[in-house]
């Protein structure tokens, strides 16, 4: 073990990179993943630059963890991750791998999970410095606010967000686009001896797929897209990326319903006409609350999240369903309510889109990372008085999910204290030695098909695979795909274009 060490050191250093020094991990970590791993895994805080045009600048750390592959002699190499957001932390994604990756691909590769530069455990984006701060701010911004008031509150309050930012947050705030978190990643590769980068990359994670590809296309081995980004739009015209968001969530959710009307009893909100019962109860819920059996309050904003949210899994779809016809039932004396089973336990996959994960009380433990990202990577006009005119236009063609959209990069990027970001906008049509893996699902909420579509056209060298599925992103659940993802990882094969393939288990 210590020889396959040395060498890879030493390949590291003749190409002037900093070897990455593992060690045992930290116990706070450690018990974020299963027993069964604990004694496999190692850690590293891992120096990059704070600024890569000055890499003999001041640094900051990456923080990451190595699950050694279960056949050293065999290995293929490294398999870097990310699970998206931005934002996402995705240090102990290398002790997930069996959510995603059939048995093979943990024989044969080190799976590396990281903290990209200003998320969780790598010097966090912050603008705050308390939890009480922060509340103050965060209590009086809205998901989706309608009335005068609530769009005033939260206008006012988001620009107080990006003010605290500016004052908070230090140098590191000008230096988090994805362009920054690839050239860290690139340091990583030849920091672990790879020569190429073997990388799955899930939602967010598709675009720092698509720029590595596009950055170091020689650099590239295996590149997995899941759950695909436009990478053209979004850092071309950040509203219009959002709108078609928007209208991804439309998408999904009518196809929702309609299979939700055609399971019948196997499904609870399908007595009735779903379609109309659910437009019923979100029209209703523009002016009026409920409270459900439970004691949960539902509003508008609560009713648009927990359906955007409960779209990303399947799995969640039956109690999605219960939940809706208990709202009905609400807002409906004498319908009969139904049932909610206790909630699943999911895997950790970080799709969550929010400027706060409070872990504590005092000092401000939380970051601030999607919007660092998001507000550097995609150019919006520097006009925030522009959302509630652009949140009733988005609202006709998106009458679910139209305004949630427009409430958040679209009223706080504009504000955003990084006046010319340092970010790559393309060309994203370089040609990489193997093709890229791109993979969509039909009825994907948050990254629609159509922008998978989009992403295998514009790579210089990809092959798209497509799976009749719901939810966002699916390695891991089509045993169709996941061999797809087996074979091109390992043995660099791609099937032939136009293949098709299901979900393992399918919703209700």
């Amino acid at each position: 073990m210590s020889g396959v060490v040395g060498v890879a050191g030493a390949q590291v250093e003749a190409r002037g990179a900093v070897p990455v020094a593992w060690s045992a991990c930290a116990a706070d970590v450690l018990a974020e993943i299963p027993a069964a791993q604990r004694d496999k895994v190692s850690c590293a805080n891992h120096p990059v630059p704070l600024d890569h045009a000055r890499p003999n600048g001041d640094k900051t750390t990456i923080a990451l963890m190595k699950r050694p592959a279960d056949d050293q002699a065999h290995k293929v190499g490294s398999l870097f991750l990310n699970p998206g957001g931005p934002g996402g932390a995705g240090l102990i994604y290398a002790a997930y791998g069996s959510s995603f990756f059939q048995p093979e691909v943990l024989k044969r590769f080190d799976l590396i999970g990281f903290d990209p530069r200003g998320v969780g455990r790598s010097n966090p984006l912050q603008c705050f410095t308390t939890q009480e701060e922060a509340d103050a701010v965060f209590a009086r911004i809205g998901s989706a606010p309608i009335t005068p008031t609530e769009i005033r509150d939260t206008m006012t309050a988001t620009r107080e967000y990006t003010d605290s930012c500016r004052k908070v947050a230090g140098p590191l705030l000008a230096h988090m686009s994805t362009e920054d978190v690839v050239r860290d990643l690139d340091l990583l590769r030849a920091g672990v001896g790879d020569k190429q980068l073997n990388f799955v990359g899930f939602s967010y994670g598709t675009l720092i797929g698509a720029t590595y590809a596009n950055l170091f296309p020689q650099r590239s081995r295996a590149l997995i897209l899941d759950g695909n980004v436009d990478p053209a739009l979004r850092t071309s015209n950040g509203a219009q990326y959002d709108r078609e968001r928007a209208q991804g969530f439309e998408l999904s959710l009518d196809a929702f319903l309609e299979r939700c009307d055609a399971e019948g009893p196997k499904c609870a909100y399908s007595e009735g006409d779903p379609r109309e019962k659910f437009d019923d109860a979100r029209d209703a819920l523009r002016t009026r609350s409920v409270t459900l059996p439970s004691g949960e309050v539902v509003t508008f904003a609560s009713y648009v999240g927990r359906v955007s949210s409960d779209l990303y899994a399947p799995t969640r779809f039956k109690n999605l369903a219960a939940w809706l016809q208990n709202v009905h039932a609400a807002l409906n004396p004498g319908v009969a309510a139904a049932s909610v089973a206790p909630a699943e336990v999911l895997r950790p996959l970080n799709n969550k889109h929010g400027v706060a994960d409070v872990r504590g009380d005092s000092p401000y433990l939380s970051d601030d990372s999607y919007y660092g990202v998001n507000c550097t990577d995609k150019p919006f006009v520097r006009v925030p008085e522009l959302f509630p005119l652009v949140a009733r236009q988005w609202e006709r063609e998106s009458p679910t999910f139209g305004r949630q959209q427009a409430a958040s990069d679209l009223l706080t990027c504009p504000t955003w204290p990084v006046r010319k970001p340092d970010r790559y906008a393309g060309p994203w049509n370089k040609r990489t030695p193997n093709p890229v893996l791109v993979v969509g699902n039909y009825y994907d909420p948050a990254t629609q098909y159509k922008f998978a579509q989009r992403m295998a056209r514009e790579l210089g060298n990809a092959r798209l695979i497509s799976v009749d599925s719901f939810g966002h992103c699916i390695l891991g659940d089509s045993v169709g795909a996941d061999a797809v993802a087996t074979d091109y990882l390992i043995n660099l094969r791609v099937p032939a274009p136009g293949q098709v393939y299901e979900p393992t288990v399918q919703p209700f």
